[in-house]
């Protein structure tokens, strides 16, 4: 019997890669999806609408775990809405789609492990152009919904995630975005039972950060 597992779901291309592979290798059972939302109804980081998020979580079917912060929360802030979320839920492990950022697996290790949860990093040291170019041959259709232009030009906002924005990215940018470079939104791929239909609803400047509004 296989240990269930949730997923800590940004809406991505890597934490619904995540999902992909974990049913495919059968070694945990996704049971869920745990994403953090502002008051305002985004997810954190990435503020993608939450309709979308609950779109995917159905089409993924599974349910959806919220996690309801402030804007710009404090650790103490978040950690303590985790706590909360995770309470009484009774599951051992939650699966990052971390790849190579040392700081963040040690930071979330901590975090589970204070409460009495395992963290658990099935896509960790893959090579990223090689993770990027298996994304695209497996159908995933995803945008780009989130820049930092301190790493990327903010063109690259709203655009598909696909063979010609990789060959467009500087040489020093990480073809995931795993230094934060940009973070995308998957509307399709063997995860989901149906492609989720987007629309373009405009750019939004908020500083270093432009965010594409779908």
């Amino acid at each position: 019997m296989t240990e269930p597992v949730l997923i800590s779901w940004s809406g991505g291309k890597d934490s619904a890669f995540l999902l992909h592979e974990l049913r495919t290798s059968g070694e945990l059972e996704p049971v869920g999806l745990l994403t953090t939302f502002t008051e305002d109804g985004r997810s954190g980081g990435h503020r993608v609408r939450r309709e979308l998020i609950e779109r995917q979580a159905a089409e993924a079917g599974l349910p959806l775990h919220p996690i309801l912060l402030p804007e710009a929360p404090s650790n103490a802030v978040y950690e303590a809405a985790m706590a909360e979320a995770l309470r009484g839920l009774r599951i051992g492990r939650v699966a990052f789609g971390d790849i190579n950022l040392i700081s963040i697996r040690d930071y979330r290790k901590r975090q589970m492990a204070a409460l009495g949860m395992e963290a658990v990093f099935p896509l960790w040291g893959r090579d990223t152009a090689a993770f990027a170019r298996e994304v695209l041959r497996l159908g995933f259709e995803a945008t780009v919904v989130c820049v930092d232009t301190e790493r990327l030009d903010a063109a690259f906002a709203g655009r598909r995630y696909d063979e010609a924005l990789l060959r467009d990215l500087p040489p020093e940018v990480d073809p995931c975005g795993e230094n934060g470079e940009l973070h995308t939104f998957v509307h399709g791929g063997p995860m989901f039972r149906h492609p989720i239909e987007v629309r373009p609803a405009g750019r939004v400047d908020r500083g270093r950060f432009v965010f594409f509004d779908l």
